[in-house]
């Protein structure tokens, strides 16, 4: 099964999100994923069913109090200049530590660090060759979807769209 984590976007902002794709839909040419939005916070990759408990068991310590998140802006992967995927901007600073301890986490199973900085984001679109980001140009990329409580982490299976394995509640660290 191929796995990931991460924090699902609330159902209003989620609306917000399906709502600005809707009307994009049909000007660029692109495969659209605003269907079950969320923020990847490490995505693992083929991992075999057997094995998703101790993927859960080192998920389940990892401590975060509940945090803010604005979806806001807009961008390209990985660049404008030569455009694959078209984002959302994801304004939530506690977003890096809880990816970094992610990592730390999944680490001891073999799990390969993510090689790339963390760049939080909604992905909205995964563009062909021929779509440039001129096809987006007359976007505001100041775009504001809507603010949240991220009040969880998941894991999540990618299969024909994304299901939860697991939820994990944020909670303060103990003192």
């Amino acid at each position: 099964m191929r796995l990931f984590v991460g924090i699902a976007i609330a159902p209003e902002v989620a609306a917000a999100i399906a709502a600005f794709v809707d009307r994009l839909r049909g000007r660029v040419e692109a495969r659209w994923s605003a269907h079950d939005p969320h923020v990847t916070t490490k995505f693992i990759g083929d991992w075999p069913d057997a094995r998703v408990g101790e993927i859960e068991a080192a998920l389940a310590p990892i401590a975060h109090a509940p945090f803010d998140v604005a979806v806001r802006g807009l961008g390209f992967f990985p660049s404008a200049r030569a455009p694959r995927i078209f984002w959302a901007g994801v304004d939530a600073p506690e977003l890096y530590a809880l990816a970094a301890d992610t990592e730390r986490a999944l680490a001891p199973l073999g799990i390969a660090p993510e090689t790339r900085a963390f760049t939080p984001h909604v992905t909205l679109a995964r563009l062909g060759r021929r779509t440039s980001a001129s096809a987006f140009a007359t976007l505001d990329l100041a775009t504001t979807f809507g603010r949240f409580r991220a009040e969880e982490v998941a894991l999540y299976v990618s299969e024909r769209g994304y299901r939860v394995l697991r939820a994990f509640p944020l909670r303060a660290s103990p003192a």
